[in-house]
């Protein structure tokens, strides 16, 4: 499988509803990283109470 964004080979497949979509691994990450500055997720999890497992 190839990657949604280019014609790199895909590391990572996602699906939803029946729709396959791949990653390459540079992809991923960029992905990955919008997610993480998402406004809707830091309220979301804020909403859900959702505390870090990693240790201090």
């Amino acid at each position: 499988m190839r990657c949604h964004y280019c014609d790199s080979e895909a590391a990572y497949e996602a699906e939803q509803a029946g729709v396959v979509v791949g990653l390459c691994a540079d992809h991923f990450r960029e992905r990955v990283e919008e997610l993480a500055d998402d406004e809707g997720l830091a309220a979301l999890s804020e909403r859900l109470d959702v505390e870090s497992t990693e240790s201090e």
